[in-house]
């Protein structure tokens, strides 16, 4: 190998291990506490994206195409989400999730493995779902407001908007109404 590309070499090792460390006005330690914050709320749209889907694919019953519709639309506003939350961690100067099983550790919101879920159960828990993913959301904007990051502090007031509206869907969809 010649020298040069032996330099070429070390440069190219040298940049591979070179830190993620965007520049931020942050405190490392805001750094860290919004991160941490951000990526368990990443962790958790991951898991209610994925289970909105999964109830989605196993709908059933009378009102199937209606509940299927907004299963689908809910789910891909969650997903659509993702990036931003992501970009976000790595704007304030922190790392983000790297694979399921970290998103698996991190996230707050249970699963649901079961064979069969009734209808208006699956709609009931993504409604819960949504509404514990708002108390988290507001945790970290409150977060936000402390380390003065208006910037995510905004996008957060967003993601809770629509979260409001998911859930505020979930429950007109299951309530029962009585005649009279």
């Amino acid at each position: 190998m010649s020298k040069s590309d032996a330099k070429r070499e070390q440069q190219l090792q040298k940049r591979r291990n070179a830190p993620l460390a965007t520049p931020t006005d942050l405190s490392p330690k805001a750094t860290r506490d919004l991160s941490g914050a951000l990526n368990a709320v990443l962790a958790d749209v991951f898991a209610l994206y994925l289970k909105t889907k999964n109830f989605h694919w196993h709908m059933s019953g009378p009102h199937f195409r209606d509940y299927h519709l907004l299963l689908d639309e809910q789910a891909d506003q969650l997903f659509a989400i993702t990036d931003d939350i992501a970009e976000r961690v790595r704007k304030v100067g922190g790392r983000t999730l790297t694979s399921i099983g970290q998103a698996a550790k991190l996230t707050r919101l249970s699963n649901n493995d079961a064979e069969y879920v009734a209808p208006q159960d699956m709609l009931a828990e993504l409604r819960e779902d949504n509404k514990t993913l708002i108390g988290h959301l507001r945790g970290a904007h409150d977060l936000c407001d402390e380390y003065h990051d208006v910037a995510t502090a905004s996008l957060i007031e967003n993601w809770i908007d629509e979260a409001e509206r998911r859930m505020w869907f979930l429950f007109e969809t299951t309530r029962v109404h009585s005649n009279g």
